[in-house]
């Protein structure tokens, strides 16, 4: 399986902006710029989208884990922050709060480190990966 978005910029690295569009068109030329990466101009960065990237693959790896335990989950809330740090990404963390019917805290937190080992996205990276909290509502 191959997946592809595409990045377009016009101009300088601060004055220019650019968009970028994914297969799905999910992103259907989403503007981004200096000012939307460094700043808090409008439009998206790639730390965000890599942010809902780990995000979304560690919430669907603790889904399967945890119907495959025979728990089927309400909910799963994954908020995921990335740290920018002098040009450099340095961090990953990971909070969950999950809305699972007849599962102790103690089963939940173990299925939670669980997908954070095994979470595809979360192995591309090159940078401290922390699952912070794993909590039921």
């Amino acid at each position: 399986m191959k997946r592809y978005s595409t990045a377009v910029w016009n101009g300088s690295g601060k004055e220019g902006s650019g968009h970028l569009t994914s297969q799905s068109t999910t992103l259907n030329k989403t503007q981004y710029s200096y000012k939307s990466r460094f700043e808090d101009g409008v439009g998206t960065n790639p730390e965000e989208l890599i942010a809902a990237a780990h995000a979304g693959c560690y919430t669907m790896k603790l889904s399967f884990l945890l119907g495959g335990a025979g728990f089927t989950p309400t909910e799963l809330e994954t908020k995921c922050d990335i740290t920018l740090d002098n040009g450099v990404i340095t961090k990953s963390e990971l909070t969950v709060k999950g809305n699972v019917p007849n599962i102790s805290n103690d089963d939940f937190k173990k299925l939670a480190e669980q997908a954070h080992a095994e979470c595809l996205v979360g192995k591309l990276f090159n940078c401290e990966k922390t699952l912070l909290s794993a909590s039921l509502a």
